[in-house]
C-alpha cells in the first residue's frame, strides 16, 4: 500500500496547483482577447472616421458647389468597451506641399490604447490643428465652404 500514499502526495499539490493556475491563466487569456478587441475597434472606428472626413471634403471641394455648408452624423461608437476614446486632429505635413495630410489620432481614456489614420485633402482645406475631442461629444462633422476655402470640424450632440 505505500503507493496510494505517494500518489496522494504528488497528486494533492498538483490539484491545489491548478485550483489556483487555472483561474489565473483564464483571466489572462480573456485579458488578452478583450484587449485585442479593443485595439481591433479602435482601428476601425479610426478607418471609418477617416473615411467620413476624407468623403466630406471630396464632396465639398467639387467644382459644383460654390459655397455652404455639409454636416455627416457620424455612427460611431461613443463608447469602446466602456472607455471614451479623444480624437485628436493633427497636420501631419508641412507648408510647403500642395496637399494636407491630417493625422486622426484616437485614444482609449484611461488605457494606454491608441491608434491613427491618415487623411489626405487638398491645399484648401482648413482645420483647427492639435485639438481633441470626447467622443460622447462628438456626433457629426461639419464641412463650410467659402471663397473656395473647407473649413472642417466636429459638431456636437445635434
Amino acid at each position: 500500500m505505500p503507493q496510494v500514499t505517494i500518489e496522494y502526495m504528488i497528486m494533492v499539490p498538483v490539484m491545489i496547483m491548478q485550483i489556483f493556475l487555472f483561474p489565473i491563466a483564464a483571466s489572462v487569456i480573456m485579458n488578452t482577447w478583450v484587449d485585442s478587441r479593443m485595439t481591433i475597434e479602435l482601428q476601425e472606428t479610426a478607418g471609418h472616421l477617416g473615411s467620413s472626413i476624407q468623403q466630406l471634403y471630396y464632396t465639398m471641394n467639387h467644382a459644383s458647389i460654390a459655397s455652404g455648408s455639409l454636416t455627416v452624423e457620424l455612427d460611431t461608437p461613443p463608447l469602446i468597451e466602456g472607455h471614451y476614446y479623444n480624437i485628436t486632429l493633427q497636420n501631419a505635413t508641412n507648408a510647403n506641399t500642395s496637399i494636407k495630410i491630417m493625422n486622426v489620432t484616437l485614444s482609449l481614456a484611461g488605457t494606454n490604447d491608441k491608434t491613427s489614420t491618415l487623411v489626405t485633402l487638398g491645399e484648401n482645406a482648413d482645420w483647427q490643428n492639435n485639438v481633441i475631442f470626447l467622443s460622447n461629444s462628438t456626433t457629426s462633422i461639419i464641412a463650410t465652404k467659402s471663397s473656395g476655402s473647407i473649413c472642417l470640424y466636429f459638431g456636437g450632440d445635434t
